[in-house]
């Protein structure tokens, strides 16, 4: 019976591969997650999180899901199945672009803790930062300048997060942000001295 090690050699060569684009781009690639309502502030965050990263040097991308809704996912609705789907396509994604070096941002609603729990295992747990952006849904609604919420609660969207569709709360996220009582410069600031030693380059991972 043949040795079956093409697989591991395989794995070792892409583990060879990974690392030395790492010593190429001189940063620890990571998939940072951030999950939350509509209008708890992901967006904003990513943006503004992407900003001062790049200031320090570093290669990153953001993926926010109205972007991809337009373009790789726009066959999708917003039922759970096609959310998980969403969900699935952006982690598939998001592996690949990690492979390459880059650091990603990934601002998705991202409802249910079995979808979270599949993107982790699609990217890999070492790789997924996982950042809870808590904001009370009565706030949300407050901050709704396309007035989504109003029309979900007419009636007039169906399957609208935290109306008429679940969002189950990170039991145990690894960064939990709070936009209520949090200014956007504080937010950014605290996510940033979290984020910076989890991307900061190492020789041996």
């Amino acid at each position: 019976m043949r040795l079956n090690k093409e697989n591991i050699w395989t794995d070792f060569n892409s583990f060879i591969r990974r690392n030395r684009r790492r010593f190429l781009v001189r940063q620890n690639p990571k998939a940072i997650w951030l999950t939350g309502l509509s209008s708890a502030g992901k967006t904003t965050i990513a943006l503004a999180l992407e900003k001062e990263i790049q200031k320090k040097g570093y290669f990153i991308k953001v993926f926010d899901g109205d972007i991809m809704r337009t373009g790789i996912n726009k066959d999708l609705t917003y039922s759970l199945e096609d959310r998980k789907e969403n969900i699935r396509r952006i982690a598939e994604i998001t592996k690949i672009f990690l492979d390459t070096g880059l650091i990603i941002i990934c601002s998705f609603i991202s409802p249910t803790d079995e979808i979270r729990e599949m993107a982790k295992s699609i990217i890999g747990e070492k790789d997924f930062i996982e950042v809870y952006v808590n904001c009370p849904l009565s706030i949300c609604e407050e901050r709704d300048v396309k007035g989504l919420y109003q029309k979900a609660r007419k009636g007039l969207i169906k399957n609208f997060t935290g109306i008429d569709s679940v969002y189950e709360t990170p039991k145990n996220p690894n960064i939990e942000l709070k936009t209520d009582v949090w200014t956007e410069k504080q937010t950014v600031k605290y996510l940033l001295e979290q984020i910076i030693p989890k991307i900061k380059f190492k020789t041996f991972i």
